[in-house]
């Protein structure tokens, strides 16, 4: 007698997910989330001030006006000088501070001309400035002073340039040590400056910006920046351009790591010797910032996750658990 045999259904190419489980079918046990909240909050702390006190950045005192002058009193005279004779990096900056120079260009486009002048600066307003304000007690520093507002423009520049020139050829810029010159009321006020500056007094003279709270830098960081001082603190902290210096935090060598593309082009030809370095690479990242947003549109550029494929590597237990038949 023929007896029928039970065929087997044909296997689906699907797998069918199994049935969720009701939450109350699962094992059970005490949890007490206080406990865990303050061993959690414990263990966090301490390794947060563990790894803190190993590898946190040091807290570097700011540099100040009264800093710089006990640093670097020499750098002072000779800064302020340079102010007053008007041949100091800010003063022949150009757009936004003067119109002493184009500035920089990109494909011969004068960006920083077009920007124009939009927060001038008289360098020598730098100087003169604080010691106004602060030369009430000081007969000698006020009668400099009048003597330089009673001179022509072109006796002032001669005399700043004049005393800038012999600074720069005195015994490690000593101004004790200049030679005997014409260099008119410019010793003294420069004299004055660095003995406002000792004090203190540039602090809140030079970032008052005419409202009551005062709080625009802007003239402090020029003056700041002129002098050799800013730079030489800022490389001996890795902070050079030619250092790869850009950074937020004090002390952390070489700098913040997502930085890195832009300080890169600077340490390279032809920008790393091209005037116009800062609109040069500024045009550059914007292309490739172009370029990346456009990624997905570019033929042969968006199929390189195709021809890389990290995905399957990150997916590894899809594609192991789903050959290519069974994939939907």
């Amino acid at each position: 007698m023929a007896t029928a045999t039970p065929t087997r259904p044909a296997r689906s190419s699907h797998r069918t997910p199994p049935r969720p489980r009701d939450a109350h079918s699962f094992p059970t046990r005490r949890y007490d989330l206080v406990k865990e909240f303050v061993i959690a909050l414990a263990v966090v702390g301490l390794l947060t001030v563990g790894l803190a006190a190993v590898f946190s950045s040091p807290d570097e005192k700011p540099i100040t006006f009264a800093s710089w002058a006990q640093a670097a009193p020499e750098d002072v005279v000779a800064t302020a000088a340079a102010e007053l004779a008007g041949t100091s990096a800010s003063a022949t900056y150009g757009p936004p501070y003067n119109s002493a120079a184009e500035g920089q260009k990109l494909l011969g486009v004068p960006l920083q001309k077009w920007g124009g002048v939009r927060h001038p600066v008289n360098s020598a307003d730098l100087v003169l400035g604080p010691l106004t304000a602060s030369s009430s007690g000081d007969l000698r520093v006020k009668a400099a002073l009048a003597r330089w507002s009673g001179a022509s423009d072109a006796r002032r520049t001669a005399w700043a340039g004049a005393y800038a020139d012999a600074l720069a050829k005195a015994p490690n810029g000593d101004p004790a040590k200049v030679a005997t010159g014409d260099y008119g009321p410019v010793p003294t006020l420069t004299d004055g400056f660095l003995t406002v500056a000792r004090t203190g007094g540039l602090e809140g003279q030079l970032t008052s910006s005419g409202t009551f709270y005062g709080g625009d830098p802007t003239r402090a960081l020029l003056l700041l920046s002129d002098g050799a001082y800013l730079e030489d603190t800022a490389r001996a902290q890795h902070l050079g351009g030619d250092q790869w210096g850009m950074m937020n935090e004090t002390g952390s060598y070489p700098g913040q790591p997502w930085m890195w593309l832009y300080t890169f082009w600077y340490q390279v030809p032809p920008f790393s010797t091209s005037d116009n370095a800062d609109a040069q690479v500024w045009g550059l990242m914007m292309l490739l910032t172009v370029g990346l947003l456009l990624l997905p549109f570019i033929p042969g550029l968006r199929s390189i996750p195709r021809w890389i494929p990290v995905h399957r590597l990150v997916w590894r237990q899809y594609y192991r658990d789903y050959p290519p038949g069974e994939r939907h």
